[in-house]
Formats: C-alpha cells, sequence, structure tokens
C-alpha cells in the first residue's frame, strides 16, 4: 500500500488556497488527511472536496499537530508565525509568501529547474514569486544550454497577485466605468480597470520596486547563479489572473532561434505558441486555468547579435502560486524526503 500524506492548507479561503484544493483533488494527491486552515473570522465555513464539505479551523498549535506538511498561502507574517510551530511539531512546510525565500538556510524551489535543492530542506520550502516562477521555467532551458549573460524584463500583472479581492475590485471598477460611474479603488492605490500602473510595492532609494528586486534576487539563487545580470520593470495591469513578460536575454554568443524553439518544445512546464502567420502569440486569457507556461514570439534581438526576445503568459494562481507548491510537495513524496533535517533552524 502507497504511504499516504496528513497535509493542512493554511490560508485555505484564500484565492491560492482554494486553487491549492482543486488541485490536491485533480492530481490526487496521497492525501490520509486533510485540514483547512485560515483565520479566526472564517473559523467555521466550509469548502467542498472530492463531494465533501471540509470544515475551515482557526489556525493553532493544536491544529498543527499530527501534521505531515502544511501548505501555506496566508501571507509573510502569518507564515513568521506558523511556519515555525508547524516545523517544531515535525511537519514540512511550503510556504508561498516572501517571508523565507532569501534565507540561505530555506530552498526556493521552481520543479523543473532546481528540483534538487528541495531535499535539501531543513523544515520549510520556499516558493518563488509568480513573476520569478514564470520567466525561470520559460528560460531556464535555454539557460542551460548556453549560460544567460543578462536578463532585462517587463511585466504586465494581472489583479490575481493582489489576491481575491483584488479581482473583485476589478470586476466592480469596470462594472462602475462602464455604467459611467467613479471607479473606486480599495485594495489597489488607483483603479485599475481600463488602467495599469507600474506596481505599488515600496520602492527602494534606486527607485526599484520590491516585487522587480524580488525577480532580481529570487532568479539568482534558483539559477544558483549570483552573476547573472537582472533588471526588471514591473507593471499592474487589468487582467483577471495570467501574467505576461516581455523577456529580453543576453548570451556570450549567438543563440540560433530555430534551436530555441525546438529546445523550448520540449521543455517541461511549456508550451510553445507561435503562429507568425496569424500574428497569434501567447495571451493572458488563454493562459488562464493552464498549467503550463506559454511561450512564443522568439525572436532575434535586432539591437544585438547575442539577444534573444520572448513572450510569456502564465497562470499566477496555478503555476506561479499554488501548482507550483503541489509539485514541490510530489518531489517530497516522490523522493521521500519529508523528514527535516533540523526542525530548530526557525525557532
Amino acid at each position: 500500500m502507497s504511504k499516504t500524506y496528513r497535509v493542512a492548507i493554511l490560508g485555505a479561503t484564500g484565492a491560492v488556497g482554494t486553487e491549492l484544493l482543486e488541485l490536491l483533488e485533480e492530481r490526487n494527491f496521497p492525501l490520509a488527511d486533510l485540514k483547512l486552515l485560515a483565520s479566526e473570522r472564517s473559523a467555521g465555513k466550509k469548502l467542498p472536496f472530492k463531494g465533501e464539505n471540509l470544515l475551515i479551523e482557526a489556525v493553532s498549535e493544536t491544529a498543527l499537530d499530527n501534521v505531515d506538511l502544511v501548505l501555506a498561502s496566508a501571507g509573510g507574517s502569518v507564515s513568521k508565525i506558523w511556519a515555525p510551530k508547524a516545523v517544531e511539531r515535525g511537519a514540512v512546510v511550503i510556504d508561498n509568501s516572501s517571508a523565507f525565500r532569501m534565507n540561505p538556510e530555506v530552498p526556493l524551489v521552481v520543479p523543473e529547474v532546481n528540483p534538487e535543492a528541495a531535499t535539501k530542506h531543513k523544515g520549510i520550502i520556499a516558493n518563488p514569486n509568480c513573476t520569478t516562477i514564470l520567466m525561470s521555467v520559460g528560460i531556464f532551458p535555454l539557460h542551460k544550454v548556453k549560460p544567460i549573460k543578462r536578463i532585462v524584463v517587463s511585466t504586465y500583472q494581472s489583479a490575481s497577485g493582489a489576491g481575491a479581492k483584488a479581482m473583485e475590485e476589478l470586476k466592480n471598477q469596470s462594472l462602475d466605468i462602464l455604467a459611467g460611474k467613479e471607479p473606486v479603488a480599495n485594495v489597489f492605490p488607483y483603479p485599475i480597470a481600463f488602467n495599469l500602473f507600474p506596481h505599488n510595492s515600496p520602492l527602494n532609494s534606486a527607485g526599484y520596486c520590491e516585487e522587480e528586486m524580488k525577480m532580481v534576487n529570487e532568479t539568482r539563487k534558483i539559477f544558483s547563479d549570483p552573476n547573472i545580470k537582472i533588471t526588471a520593470t514591473c507593471v499592474r495591469v487589468p487582467v483577471l489572473r495570467a501574467h505576461s513578460e516581455a523577456i529580453n536575454l543576453e548570451f556570450a554568443t549567438p543563440f540560433n532561434i530555430e534551436e530555441a524553439r525546438e529546445i523550448l518544445s520540449k521543455s517541461p512546464g511549456v508550451k510553445l505558441v507561435e503562429n507568425w502567420q496569424e500574428n497569434y502569440f501567447p495571451m493572458p486569457i488563454q493562459a488562464t486555468g493552464q498549467d503550463e507556461v506559454l511561450v512564443g514570439r522568439i525572436r532575434q534581438d535586432l539591437s544585438h547579435e547575442c539577444g534573444l526576445e520572448l513572450w510569456v503568459c502564465g497562470d499566477q494562481i496555478r503555476k506561479g502560486a499554488a501548482l507550483n507548491a503541489v509539485q514541490i510537495a510530489e518531489l517530497l513524496v516522490e523522493k521521500n524526503i519529508f523528514n527535516p533535517e533540523v526542525a530548530s533552524t526557525y525557532m
């Protein structure tokens, strides 16, 4: 009989939490038990799973007892409190927040890129930022063939990156504008419907926002290459739940375009979408609900003989968050590496 695992979803009522629930059912994860954990205000509600309605519990130390795996998607401040407590009780935590990503003791994992890093965990494994995940899946196959020297990326980020309430705000603002009413911004600092603006995360002294620096620092860690030059411009756009990215790559020597297409067409987690006759390339509406990262419009950079241009779209909630976490969990099952090496590391 195959082994089964006791799993808890922390932040079960959020956009990523509900997607995690769907994926565990869809991918038939080997469950012995499933707990849904959230804040006190959500306790007592129910969510459907495999034909049943599961009760949501308030997160507590008792609720974390007898759990093998915690899939955490409740924000950094919550993870900083509860992830160490879960590890102390013997669980492995796959954390979707930014709380532990740059901690040198914590692996930062994209299964298509650096699955071996998951085997070195000490109780916590970090899920990268959504934009980093989507870019990494789309460009790492090329990096393996010819190391990338420089990345210039511009992102077009959907409302889902700010959660379910942000998605609802986009819908409501759209209706208001179409009805001739003034849109009201509560989640975002500015109206997002029929608008766009640079990512609203805090700016550093160099003028780069937190989201842009996540792409820089996380990509270097995942690729195990601190020397890659990376610059990013992140933008919020009025799309519900799939991010897009315009990526410019520089290599030491020219990269043949047809070779790049051939490599990406066979790469795990990638779907090549290109119809040059119809001018048809990846779109957020097409990427929504898809597991794969859509890559297309691969072309020579006219300004640099060693440069390639790519256009990437991926479902931010799915591969950009929940699916990546479940794939990490599946790696743990496959390699049987659930026991943390040092449970006291984060206490």
